[in-house]
């Protein structure tokens, strides 16, 4: 103990700037980095947190944050050439596209007027970060910017704008984003048609996911609260995840993640409470059909009158030599017009579409995690989420160390009641169901209805959404709200929060039955908990293997890929582990049989959603196509030059250099929790978007017990030491318990604390 106390102490005195030094500064944060660079930053006010955690940010990611800038200026065809790629979000878009869309969306004026109105705090966070990032270009100098950025005219100093427009565009990951081509191409009826593809994005295919457990005190060793956290997020591009660890002014402690930009952790943990998020089943915006004014395409009926659009002309600077590109672009009282012609989503003489999105101009965001941060209980993070509305896309997953488990689907959506849908949906609703709820743009009353005391007009209020706070356990796996726990099943609420008493997906399934599997055998800690999130066992697999076994010893005459395809399945775990052989196998074939007609014998029944639909149909016809399908992925292998029971960690794999680092989970849609998308290289499959920060948070009498891994590592720049240390451990199924007090970030210290100032 005495030693602990003196390692305390002196760490403290290390890190303590003196009063002389901070005379007349107007920022300061001090930077300790301890194992695989993790930066544990300290500040007297909410500027120097901010400014600390830009300064820190930049040192590991400045080229990626400097491109993101540059989007969400609406600059990457000046930059990069109109025709290249931009990714957004999840999603790559051609940059022209890009560019108009942030140009015409992003309405920095009224940003600026609403910043005015945040909390003094988060002003203060958010200038902080303008300086902390300003400040490490000029500490860096030409010389110290990564190779992959130096000399581009892309990495510049910023502004106060490009953090209002960074956080306008992290609000609309999960709805306007998703349709820019589709806004920045819409044009009246007579124009030229879009040269770029535009596609209706499905929410399975958008490229995010997630697990979160939060385990209360009847399920939990110790009887406190347990929060396993399991997000699913791209490998690549700012929606990377990023650790820090910041103490602040007022008490403010946490550790945990934060996106590109954001100025403090969004999911993490402090010495009471642990959350984390899984993104949501709820709609964060309604598309309104239009009936146009025969006379004027440009015009658009509510209650018999006829409305003139607004206009909004964008000009797109171009490379030098090359004049700027001019689009106009239409919006109504509910949004921006947009256009999908492949959906038939067109405009023409008659009718158009529009978006109305409830996260546009949500700068409520920043305030909600810092109060989840400051959060003693999970009432009070239920509270936070609740009054501010300021969550944008996610559930909130929590437990507290009085052993309270909380699941809170509440984020900002439209007030649209199951009553209004019904009575406002067009013919053509059903066309949407799958992607957004679709309403008549011609009734007023079809509008989003006005709650008292909602923060902003329009959203539906936290007591109609789900919240849910047990002592047992509560888990998310982006189903809807319906099921947290097949034992309490939710209420039914509105059509836009989710699809009720419906088939929950394989990896929601593979999520009850293996938490209640490990819970049949003992209570949770940390190593039960461990073995959840990294079990790589395929639900998909168990529930067929066998009868697909018995399909294969049957038949008659089988062609030679469908012998070796039976060869390889029968020598298989059933997993998704790097030594796991038949798994790459059994990813190319699942895909194929899932999509046959008739597949399960036992169809989804409500009363049981965990074992339904089952029992896998493989007499006659059926079983002809299961294995043609077997026969098709033993081809489609042969064509990669992959072998059928080729070690999986040989076929799915991260290139550091020229070391090829195995890496072991699978897709999702095949049942496996620790879910990893690849797609094809020349080298094999490379993760695109799948587990990236997972972290296991417990408490004793002095704090959080948190082990953790980033998949794949704190820093994007290929010279760092921390660009691929994590993701060596991951393949290691190496853990780390963060260091939290003092004496343990001391012992773990990576070099002295770093002061900055000015």
């Amino acid at each position: 103990m005495r030693t602990a106390l003196l390692a305390a102490t002196a760490a403290a005195l290390v890190a303590a700037p003196s009063a002389e030094a901070l005379a007349g500064k107007r920022y300061e944060a001090t930077i300790t980095r301890t194992t695989y660079g993790i930066p544990h930053i300290e500040a007297r006010d909410w500027r120097g947190v901010g400014y600390g955690v830009a300064y820190a940010y930049a040192e590991d990611n400045l080229c990626l944050l400097a491109e993101e800038l540059a989007t969400v200026a609406g600059e990457r065809s000046l930059h990069f050439g109109p025709e290249a790629k931009a990714v957004l979000g999840f999603e790559e878009v051609d940059n022209l596209s890009s560019d108009t869309f942030f140009r015409a969306i992003i309405d920095l004026p009224a940003l600026r007027e609403s910043a005015k109105t945040l909390p003094a705090r988060v002003q203060g966070l958010l200038d902080g970060y303008v300086a902390g990032y300003n400040r490490f270009l000029k500490d860096a100098g030409a010389d110290g910017i990564p190779a992959e950025c130096r000399g581009k005219a892309w990495v510049r100093p910023i502004t106060a704008d490009d953090m209002l427009r960074l956080n306008e565009k992290q609000m609309l990951l999960a709805s306007s984003l998703n349709l820019a081509p589709a806004i920045a191409n819409a044009a009246p009826p007579g124009a030229p048609a879009p040269k770029v593809a535009i596609n209706m994005p499905k929410p399975d295919e958008l490229g995010m996911g997630s697990n979160g457990w939060a385990f209360g005190a009847d399920t939990t060793t110790d009887g406190r609260g347990l929060v396993i956290g399991n997000p699913h997020f791209p490998w690549k591009g700012p929606s990377r995840f990023w650790q820090m660890h910041v103490k602040g002014p007022e008490g403010y402690e946490v550790m945990g993640v934060g996106l590109a930009g954001t100025p403090l952790p969004t999911l993490g943990f402090n010495k009471d409470v642990a959350w984390t998020h899984t993104v949501t089943e709820a709609r964060h915006f309604t598309l309104y059909q239009l009936t146009l004014d025969p006379a004027d395409p440009t015009r658009y009926m509510v209650d018999g009158t006829s409305v003139p659009m607004t206009t909004q002309t964008v000009t797109v600077p171009m490379p030098e030599g090359t004049p700027a590109v001019s689009r106009t672009l239409y919006s109504t009282r509910f949004g921006p017009v947009f256009i999908i012609p492949r959906m038939g989503v067109t405009w023409s003489a008659a009718s158009a579409f529009a978006l109305k999105d409830a996260n546009r101009g949500n700068q409520r965001g920043i305030e909600t995690w810092l109060r989840i941060g400051e959060a003693k209980s999970v009432g009070e993070v239920q509270q936070a989420v609740s009054e501010t509305l300021g969550i944008p896309w996610v559930n909130t997953i929590a437990a507290d160390r009085h052993g309270d488990a909380l699941h809170a689907d509440v984020t900002a959506v439209p007030n649209v009641s199951g009553e209004l849908i019904k009575a406002c949906s067009p013919p053509i609703a059903g066309l949407f169901t799958e992607f957004a709820v679709l309403l008549d743009g011609a009734r007023a009353a079809c509008d989003w209805e006005v709650a008292a005391g909602t923060p902003a007009p329009g959203l539906m209020p936290a007591s109609d959404q789900a919240a849910t706070v047990t002592r047992s356990w509560l888990t998310n796996s982006n189903d809807s709200y319906w099921i947290s726990n097949p034992a309490m099943p939710h209420r039914q609420l509105s059509p836009i929060l989710g699809k009720y008493a419906t088939a929950r997906s394989l990896r929601t399934r593979s999520n009850f039955t293996e938490t209640a599997a490990m819970l049949a055998g003992g209570k949770v800690d940390h190593l039960r908990a461990q073995a959840l999130a990294f079990g790589n066992k395929s639900l998909a697999a168990d529930i067929t293997a066998d009868k697909i076994g018995a399909l294969c010893a049957a038949a008659s005459a089988p062609s030679e890929a469908v012998v070796r395809g039976c060869l390889a399945l029968a020598g298989w775990d059933r997993r998704f582990e790097a030594t796991s052989r038949g798994a790459a196998l059994f990813r190319a074939f699942w895909p194929k049989a899932a999509k046959l007609p008739g597949l399960w014998a036992v169809p989804f029944d409500p009363a049981d959603p965990v074992n339904t639909p089952r029992d896998l149909v493989t007499d006659g016809d059926k079983g002809d196509k299961l294995l043609a399908a077997l026969g098709e992925a033993v081809a489609e292998l042969d064509a990669a030059n992959i072998g059928p029971g080729t070690p999986w960690g040989e076929v799915q794999h991260v290139m550091a250099g020229n070391e090829a680092i195995p890496i072991h989970g699978g897709p999702g849609t095949l049942g496996i929790l620790n879910m990893q998308e690849s797609v094809a290289t020349p080298n094999g499959l490379t993760p695109r978007h799948g587990t990236s920060y997972i972290q296991i948070v417990g408490f004793d009498d002095a704090g959080p017990v948190a082990d953790a891994i980033l998949s794949y590592s704190q820093s994007t720049n290929p010279a760092s030491p921390h660009a691929a240390d994590q993701t060596r451990a991951y393949a290691e199924k190496r853990w780390h318990r963060l260091p939290w007090h003092a004496a343990e970030i001391a012992k773990a210290a990576l070099g002295k604390p770093k002061r900055i100032a000015e």
